[in-house]
């Protein structure tokens, strides 16, 4: 649920910004960009945070070898399509990059939610919202 208010938050601020006259945001396509930016820097930093990071370790599938590496890999991907989506000439391939990412990690989602780990909260709402981020992405291309 954080993540989903980390998106909305950071779309209706940088649509503020744009409606008050900052030029870059002043369309909800750009709006949109921010907003998943700021979705997935708040995710990632859970990737590397201390205290966070043992509970997505332990939400990758034990089927997966190093689970800790996959962990920093994905958090480094959050990151590099946050910044990628605010770079006009990679905004476009940031945000398929940022679709891909999110369906390879839907596996480590349902595999948590089945041997309710970590932050293993059941599948239909983490679904759900996986396909809203997806969504998000997709909506910044068009």
């Amino acid at each position: 649920m954080e993540p989903f208010v980390a998106l909305v938050v950071g779309f209706v601020v940088a649509r503020v910004l744009g409606w008050i006259g900052v030029d870059a945001l002043d369309n909800w396509q750009a709006a949109l960009k921010v907003g998943l930016a700021v979705m997935l820097l708040f995710t990632a930093v859970a990737h590397f945070h201390p205290r966070l990071r043992p509970e997505i370790v332990e939400m990758v599938p034990p089927s997966l070898p190093r689970p800790d590496l996959l962990v920093s890999l994905t958090g480094v991907l959050e990151i590099a399509g946050a910044i990628g989506l605010l770079i006009p000439a990679t905004s476009t391939w940031a945000a398929v990059g940022i679709i891909l990412l999110l369906i390879a990690l839907w596996p480590a989602n349902v595999s948590a939610a089945r041997r309710k780990v970590a932050q293993g909260d059941p599948i239909g709402p983490r679904s759900a919202f996986q396909l809203v981020y997806i969504a998000a992405a997709a909506l910044t291309i068009i």
